[in-house]
């Protein structure tokens, strides 16, 4: 490549493809001071001895006591640490205020609830352009169960192992079909349809459809709504409120109105008896699959799925809020 054609900003795009976790490395500077900074850099070196690696820019103010510590911790965070991972990314703040730390095996900062730690002590310093590459020799690891966050492509990340197929026999030949397998919406509703079905048994006691679960899973959350209202949040579900629904829920005594010219409608105590049931066995569901996709992945799906739902939002009012429970 001409040196004269390279761009560093293309070349930091390129590099941002590859996948990291995200670390907080930390040290204590020869006043006692504790200091860290959020990287990405960090990497493996050797199992036998263990050693691993980071580099820290040159112009970096923390440089000078890193270079100098002969201790250092890495810290790879946990996928509920972002707001931690922006703290220590930025400078000119006391960045270990009101965090609670580990007694470690050196005074280098430890800091709890990672997804693994690393306890290190310096042993080479190489010259790495712009940046410092410190080795260290591991003395001392932990791990947790917590989900890693990532870094790629200049914003945060979550860690999903690639699934196998469903619904499509081994070896099997992709079929002449109109859709196959991997049509996002028979798998948003094969997976809706199964979820529903393992606590179906809940909502049957109850006598309760699909759609009188979703009312009443509605006013669980936000009480006091009239029915255009009800009708504007559960628009996208096709359910007809006008019709005999939410005359039966009332008829029935799991709902309350209010005597108002537009009335605002609540659960009742038969309601919420109800909803206390169906949700506890809903939660249970949810618990299992939880299990046995394992952590990371479900928390994956959440976040994948908030983004399905962000991309075909027609507009649904926001149902958590000032006005409505936590």
């Amino acid at each position: 490549m001409d040196a004269s054609a390279f761009d560093p900003r293309d070349f930091r795009q390129a590099l941002g493809m590859f996948a990291t976790g995200v670390t907080i490395v930390t040290a204590r500077a020869a006043d006692g001071t504790a200091v860290g900074i959020t990287a990405n850099s960090f990497n493996s070196v050797s199992l036998y001895p263990p050693m691993v690696l980071w580099s820290l820019a040159r112009n970096a103010r923390s440089l000078a006591v890193f270079m100098e510590a002969e201790h250092w911790n890495v810290h790879v965070l946990a996928n509920d640490q972002e707001a931690l991972s922006n703290r220590f990314a930025r400078a000119g703040e006391d960045k270990f205020s009101g965090l609670s730390l580990d007694v470690g095996l050196s005074a280098a900062p430890l800091m709890p609830d990672c997804s693994a730690r690393f306890q290190c002590r310096s042993v080479h310093r190489y010259d790495g352009g712009d940046h410092i590459i410190f080795v260290g020799e591991v003395m001392g690891f932990d791990r947790s169960e917590h989900a890693p966050l990532l870094y790629v492509t200049g914003g945060y990340a979550l860690a999903a192992r690639k699934a196998g197929s469903v619904a499509t026999e081994p070896g099997a030949k992709e079929a002449d079909a109109p859709y196959s397998e991997d049509l996002l919406g028979y798998l948003l509703g094969r997976a809706h349809f199964q979820y529903m079905a393992a606590f179906r048994h809940a909502l049957q006691q109850w006598q309760l459809s699909d759609e009188a679960f979703f009312v009443l899973s509605l006013l669980s959350v936000r009480e006091g709504l009239t029915q255009a209202q009800m009708a504007e949040h559960m628009a996208y579900t096709g359910v007809d409120l006008h019709g005999p629904l939410l005359a039966g829920l009332l008829q029935r005594g799991l709902l309350l109105a209010s005597a108002q010219a537009e009335p605002a409608h609540s659960l009742s105590p038969s309601g919420r008896q109800a909803m206390g049931q169906v949700l506890a066995a809903a939660k249970a569901v949810e618990a299992e699959v939880a299990q046995r996709m394992g952590a990371a992945q479900a928390l994956s799906l959440r976040n994948l799925l908030k983004h399905a739902i962000a991309a075909t939002d027609p507009g649904v009012p926001k149902l958590w809020g000032s006005q409505g429970a936590p």
